[in-house]
């Protein structure tokens, strides 16, 4: 069992700048807090989630918590920080994790990641989008079961991107981004949609905003880039998939919870759509046993949208500065505004 540890010159509660970090971070952004003058910060020093009771334990008269997207921060957790916590600065571009209607009501600052991980989560999609329609882990595992006979005409055929539509679902930062990557395969037209139209975004791809039930029912590639809201939870179900066409294939890199993973299943398992590539899930690690691990349609990652080196060091550079910011009573080089 791995337990907090102190970085720095020691730690003590009352210290004008103590900080609770929630688990081990690149070396780079915990480097930044430890050698912030005036800054004392306790660790929970493991690759593995805080347990609940050290969280609580560890937050207790912190004034800054640097959390992560699978710890959840509730009432609970900032009635056991006190009045002192005056800042949240989160390791991550998502805050659904995040109890904000309380955070606010606190008077407690909230710093996160957007932009840095943009590129790596982008690339991410791409190539989550690309192995799935063309079968790559189920042609790979062919060569090593013995399944590969001889080359064969009908076998192991995917879909490819030329002449396609694809639709985003959320063209934000990332989705911009995938569009962006996916415009050099040909694709013939992109469709989005989301809260409103973003006619400044979409010129560049000469991306048309449509409902979600036309994005639907047109798109040879669905990627879901959005946010967790109460709007989006669920959103994609057994109507959404009804609508596919057979030959769709069915990508998200944003949050497990948009998915309704019942009707993805039957979708997916009774041919309704061709294909599926998952990096999140509900919840998430997916048990091993899951219905939708059984499919030989489905691909499924363990969330790693933004695990390239570089990336994960500028998160965690980030969420360090935003939370030395936020202690100082500064700026933040991204906050999110409250």
């Amino acid at each position: 069992v791995c337990s907090g540890r102190s970085v720095g010159p020691g730690w003590s509660v009352g210290a004008a700048m103590s900080v609770f970090v929630t688990r081990r971070i690149p070396a780079e952004g915990l480097r930044v807090l430890s050698q912030a003058s005036g800054c004392r910060v306790r660790q929970w020093d493991s690759e593995e989630p805080v347990p609940r009771a050290e969280l609580l334990s560890g937050v207790a008269g912190a004034r800054g918590l640097l959390c992560l997207l699978s710890d959840r921060i509730d009432r609970e957790v900032l009635d056991a920080a006190g009045p002192s916590l005056k800042v949240i600065s989160t390791m991550s571009v998502g805050f659904d994790h995040l109890a904000l209607d309380e955070i606010k009501k606190r008077g407690i600052r909230v710093g996160y990641t957007p932009d840095v991980l943009t590129d790596a989560t982008a690339e991410l999609s791409v190539a989550l989008l690309l192995s799935t329609c063309r079968r790559l882990p189920e042609a790979a595992e062919q060569v090593k079961s013995g399944g590969w006979t001889t080359w064969k005409p009908l076998w192991m055929c995917g879909y490819g991107l030329s002449d396609s539509t694809v639709g985003i679902i959320g063209l934000g930062r990332i989705g911009q981004a995938i569009a962006r990557r996916l415009k050099p395969f040909g694709v013939k037209k992109f469709l989005y949609t989301g809260s409103g139209p973003k006619p400044e975004s979409a010129a560049e791809f000469g991306a048309e905003f449509v409902p979600l039930t036309r994005l639907a029912e047109e798109s040879d590639f669905v990627v879901v880039t959005c946010a967790l809201t109460p709007a989006t939870q669920g959103m994609c179900n057994k109507d959404f998939f009804g609508r596919m066409k057979k030959t769709s294939v069915f990508v998200n890199t944003s949050r497990g919870a948009v998915v309704n993973q019942e009707d993805l299943y039957n979708a997916l398992a009774q041919g309704q759509i061709a294909a599926a590539g998952l990096d999140v899930t509900t919840p998430e690690p997916l048990p091993t046993d899951h219905p939708l691990l059984s499919l030989k349609n489905c691909v499924v990652l363990p969330h790693i949208g933004s695990a390239t080196y570089a990336t994960r060091s500028t998160m965690a550079v980030l969420a360090a500065k935003n939370l030395l910011a936020g202690l100082r009573g500064e700026p933040m080089p991204h906050e999110l505004k409250l």
